[in-house]
């Protein structure tokens, strides 16, 4: 079974919307959040500093509110290898009570940063990642 590297966040005064629970641009910042710190935290140094990541595509279904003070657990993990340049990133965010309140299945391309293009996902990066 896959490992699942999670964070905690805080819903914060200013991630709230006008109907009171957190907003949805806020969930997508989160989800980028989840990602990057799963990148820094098991990535190689080298891998750091040679490649970026950028969002392709975000399909994030919601199923609760977080209101500000609430903690959510924020979950992500790479289920299948990559395609290309492009890896299918899982993400979900889950209330104290264990509650999912947001789901979202997202793709991610690898770059280079010195070309600034993208580059196939290389095979020891992907294997500590499906491990992961």
């Amino acid at each position: 079974m896959l490992e699942h590297f999670t964070i905690e966040i805080t819903a914060q005064p200013s991630d709230i919307d006008e109907l009171g629970h957190v907003n949805n641009a806020v969930w997508v910042r989160w989800i980028q959040e989840v990602a990057t710190a799963h990148w820094q935290a098991i990535a190689p140094q080298d891998a750091i500093d040679r490649y970026i990541w950028v969002v392709t595509r975000h399909e994030i279904d919601y199923r609760g509110n977080v209101g500000a003070g609430e903690t959510v657990t924020g979950r992500t993990w790479i289920s299948e290898p990559p395609k290309g340049a492009r890896f299918w990133r899982n993400v979900s965010f889950t209330g104290p009570d264990g509650a999912i309140r947001v789901e979202a299945k997202t793709s991610w391309a690898i770059i280079e940063r010195s070309s600034q293009r993208p580059v196939r996902v290389p095979a020891g990066l992907a294997e500590i990642f499906l491990k992961a």
